[in-house]
């Protein structure tokens, strides 16, 4: 096998094959946390020597036990999927790192390592897979490993959030390959560039519609849009923080990512009506979430709700669909799942330190923990779009393209939920940091048992910055990966070599 399809297939089967050897290591601690962390650290690795690979040489293709396309099983990077896979390693070696010092003894013993791997697997296979089928089951490989992890340990909060969060997303699954066979029925082949040529033809447009209509439902459940979200902020805040951390940097994502890639390559036949529906559910995604987290009280189910929020912002800009706009839903979901992943983490630095997230019972971390509350306005400044942090950029790319197509509605909404967002972050800063602390607060960590999780809240907040001071060059990546999504042709000749 070549040096490229290796590079291809590392994101996928080196998550895999340390899953398969944590679980091996059954009850071994130590050498799961090895495991884990050799495994994270060679995914982050790879995943950045494959953007580069594709930045520089084009869409890079492979099929799966060398069958001619549209016949074999494609694996396919191009920059959208590239960078979302770099994404994944980098949320993968941060989270692991971090998790290696957090999780407790019960959960690691009873397979916390070999279902993270399994996630990341499953996150990746769902970036790089160039077959619609084969995304469906990416998607069940999430759902299995991440709804095990919503409820290991048993506690009764998490198995309530498991429920609801397994209900909705088996609906959607369900909706998901009702949709494939559908899809099937109507063009004989799921491989995504075949699609893209056989659905093209004007006779094909009106069912197309009606099966991308199933499509937008069962990715909207996965990407928790309006009014299909509520299943997120219920149970995100119920595990531990390592896993609320990575599922709120990877897996609504991995929902975002598949209406990007679908209604960009597959269904653009009838934009008018499709993509217009995209920006009217994106608004009320962002409004409903902001809402929901001006009204919360506890730092997670605040930046739960502004999970939901944020993703109004990214499929905003694919149901605008110009250059621009795509180019700043690409440039949002790299800011997004660095910033939001870095806030899950700190919300547990201050709560192995105060014993708790409810903002009533914090106070006083800005005087006992300075560098703490630096680390926290990083990400919280940059959520909320303060300049010149890379969440500024994100949201003026969008607002950009939506006032060179007159869209000013989109506008106003986009303007109006930033100022919420950052009246949100600003309530943790008053509570949590800045008023004088509660005695019955006071800490419940030796700096000991938390110095370790600064390492990678301190990285992910360094590349917030440098992606806000490298704004430039982020965009002119996230402008090439619009034009490849714009031009399917590229796509569809990279697969199918026409």
């Amino acid at each position: 096998m070549s040096a490229p399809s290796l590079l291809l297939l590392a994101p996928v089967l080196i998550p895999l094959l340390g899953a398969m050897l944590a679980f091996i290591a059954w009850g071994r601690r130590r050498t799961q946390k090895a495991i884990g962390l050799t495994a994270v650290t060679l995914l982050s690795a790879t995943a950045i020597l494959l953007l580069i690979r594709v930045q520089r040489q084009g869409i890079l293709a492979v099929q799966i036990g060398n069958w001619d396309a549209p016949f074999g099983i494609p694996l396919v990077a191009d920059l959208l999927g590239a960078l979302m896979v770099t994404l994944s390693g980098i949320t993968g070696l941060a989270v692991g790192l971090y998790a290696v010092f957090y999780m407790d003894r019960k959960r690691e013993i009873h397979g916390f390592y070999p279902l993270f791997l399994a996630l990341l697997a499953g996150v990746n296979g769902a970036f790089l897979t160039g077959d619609i089928f084969n995304l469906y089951v990416c998607f069940e490989i999430m759902l299995m490993a991440s709804f095990v992890l919503l409820s290991l340990g048993g506690e009764k909060a998490q198995l309530e959030g498991a429920v609801k969060y397994v209900a909705l997303n088996f609906l959607s699954s369900a909706i998901f390959l009702a949709a494939v066979g559908l899809l099937y029925g109507t063009a004989g082949t799921l491989n995504m560039a075949d699609l893209a040529v056989k659905l093209s033809s004007d006779d094909t447009t009106p069912i197309a519609t009606i099966i991308s209509m199933l499509f937008l439902v069962a990715f909207g459940i996965k990407a928790a849009v309006f009014p299909l979200f509520f299943w997120l902020p219920a149970s995100y805040h119920t595990p531990p923080v390592p896993i609320s951390a990575v599922f709120a940097g990877l897996l609504t994502k991995v929902g975002v990512y598949a209406m990007i890639r679908v209604f960009t390559l597959i269904f653009i036949g009838d934009t008018p009506t499709t993509h217009t529906l995209i920006v009217g559910i994106a608004l009320l995604t962002m409004v409903t979430g902001v809402l929901g987290a001006a009204a919360q009280f506890d730092i997670r189910r605040i930046l739960s709700f502004h999970i939901v929020s944020q993703i109004g912002y990214m499929i905003l800009g694919l149901g605008l669909f110009t250059r621009v706009a795509l180019a700043g839903s690409v440039f949002y979901l790299a800011h997004h799942i660095i910033v939001k992943t870095n806030l899950f983490l700190i919300g547990g630095i201050v709560r192995r330190l105060q014993g708790t997230e409810d903002l009533g019972r914090l106070g006083g971390l800005y005087r006992s923990r300075p560098f703490l509350a630096v680390l926290f306005l990083i990400p919280a400044m940059s959520l909320a779009g303060i300049p010149p942090l890379s969440g500024f950029f994100a949201k003026l790319f969008l607002i950009v393209a939506a006032i060179e197509i007159r869209a000013y509605i989109s506008v106003a909404v986009a303007l109006g939920v930033g100022l919420l967002t950052l009246y949100s972050m600003t309530k943790i800063w008053n509570e949590a940091f800045w008023k004088a602390a509660d005695r019955n607060g006071e800490s419940s960590g030796n700096e000991s048992r938390v110095l370790p999780l600064y390492l990678p809240v301190v990285g992910l907040a360094l590349l917030t910055v440098l992606i806000g001071l490298a704004a430039g060059p982020v965009f002119s990546l996230s402008l090439e990966a619009a034009d490849q999504l714009l031009d399917p042709s590229q796509y569809i000749r990279a697969v199918l070599g026409k």
